[in-house]
């Protein structure tokens, strides 16, 4: 059925159908009348938008009986009983089981406008509340969190899902710019140690003098200036998550004292001879090889080792541009509403521009071009582009972005081959071939 049809009406008696649809259709509501509660079930799919009304005896599967297998289906559609003179009591006992509302017949036009009206501002409320539901659980999943249908982010969800539960340190690898800590913090949020603290620390980001103090903590006066006890880092992660950024940048006297920690599960603050136990999952990210750095000796391989049992690699934004226009359109909805901004449209400059670009600087470039464009200032400086060969061709671009787009209905229209030709205002044959093409799933 049409999700678009407000109300159902199931009545056996043909009268008393014409005169429901004409009540209703002199008030602009929309509605359908069908004759038995097989032909009902038969129309009601899992998106119905309104609502039912029906007789509670009717040839057949009886109007109780629909009752019941529409609740198991959908616990929020409203139902409207119309029973006849004497079944009333049997009314009764259907609202007791979840019906909306009941009148007996013979009722006026206007009872029976009023009675939908009331169930279709309820019904209207209720899905609603379900799609801001569904809109918060998405964005509290993994596909919310880690954007993109190319290959390769459908298979780091996967990766994700199969080793965040698991006590495993991980070794993150990619680019400046490519989500590193995003993905650091999907793998303690989807975790059992969730509940605990998830502690970054940026590796590169700190004097060789106060790193020490930093990650192990000290006790008070345990040189000049420690005025008093400081929990370390690792200390402060105990039975969450330590996130270590820029690794390959920790000076190699302290990746002794962190391999030391990882293989006994204790730690000594500065100033202190008392072991303190620990036990946090570490998860580092790294820039750089650092397996050719562990075998040129700028970093421990043993240390290497202890911390890549698993590794997970965020290919760069140029790899995967079919990803682009998705993230792009994701960071600008984001800023418009952080700015209080109305959402702009996407001219055919900023489209070229997008798919063109080289992205040095990956997602993180990506979101400050969106931030500018949901300003209303110039996306990219006038230079635009990359340019030089460097950028991608203009034919594949419009493949990236044709897939894209293919892509988007086919998900809206839950891999509905027909509803999304409809939406393109594409030919069947036509959007199947590019369906194969581009190695899309339906």
């Amino acid at each position: 059925m049409n999700p678009e049809l407000s109300v159902l009406i199931v009545e056996d008696d043909p009268h008393v159908l014409l005169g429901c649809q004409q009540a209703l259709t002199l008030e602009d509501i929309p509605c359908v009348g069908v004759g038995s509660a097989e032909e009902a079930l038969e129309k009601v799919g899992e998106n119905l938008a309104g609502i039912v009304t029906s007789d509670p005896r009717l040839r057949g599967m009886e109007g109780r009986e629909l009752l019941t297998r529409l609740k198991q289906r959908d616990r929020s559609l409203p139902v409207v009983l119309i029973p006849g003179h004497g079944d009333i009591s049997m009314a009764v006992g259907a609202m007791q089981k979840g019906a909306y509302d009941f009148m007996e017949k013979p009722f006026s036009p206007e009872r029976l406008v009023d009675v939908a009206r009331r169930a279709l501002e309820q019904r209207s409320l209720a899905r609603e509340v379900s799609s801001l539901r569904r809109q918060l659980a998405e964005r509290d999943s993994l596909e919310g969190r880690i954007i993109g249908r190319s290959p390769a982010m459908q298979n780091l969800r996967e990766l994700i899902a199969n080793v965040a539960d698991t006590s495993a340190n991980v070794l993150i690898e990619g680019e400046t710019g490519t989500g590193k800590e995003l993905v650091a913090r999907c793998l303690h949020d989807f975790s059992r140690r969730h509940s605990k603290q998830f502690v970054a620390l940026n590796c590169g980001g700190l004097p060789e003098n106060l790193f020490e103090s930093e990650i192990f903590g000290h006790e008070a006066n345990a040189f000049t200036g420690a005025g008093k006890r400081r929990i370390g880092k690792i200390e402060h992660a105990d039975g969450g998550t330590l996130f270590l950024d820029e690794v390959e940048s920790m000076p190699l006297p302290l990746q002794i004292k962190l391999l030391r920690v990882l293989q006994e599960r204790t730690l000594e603050r500065l100033g202190s001879n008392q072991s303190v136990a620990v036990d946090c999952r570490v998860i580092a990210a790294t820039k750089s090889d650092l397996d050719a750095s562990s075998k040129a000796g700028a970093f421990r391989s043993d240390l290497y080792y202890r911390l890549n049992v698993v590794t997970l690699e965020l290919p760069p934004l140029r790899e995967r541009r079919e990803d682009i226009l998705q993230l792009f359109e994701h960071f600008t909805q984001q800023s418009a509403l952080r700015f209080d901004r109305a959402l702009p449209e996407l001219d055919n400059q900023t489209l070229s521009n997008l798919m063109s670009h080289d992205w040095p600087g990956n997602v993180r470039e990506l979101r400050n071009v969106a931030e500018r464009f949901a300003l209303g200032l110039p996306a990219f400086k006038k230079s635009g582009a990359s340019s030089g060969g460097q950028g991608l061709a203009f034919a594949e671009a419009v493949e990236a972005f044709e897939r894209n787009l293919l892509s988007d209905a086919l998900q809206r229209s839950g891999g509905n081959l027909t509803q999304a030709s409809l939406e393109l205002g594409m030919a069947k044959t036509t959007l199947f071939d590019k369906v194969k093409k581009y190695g899309l799933s339906h």
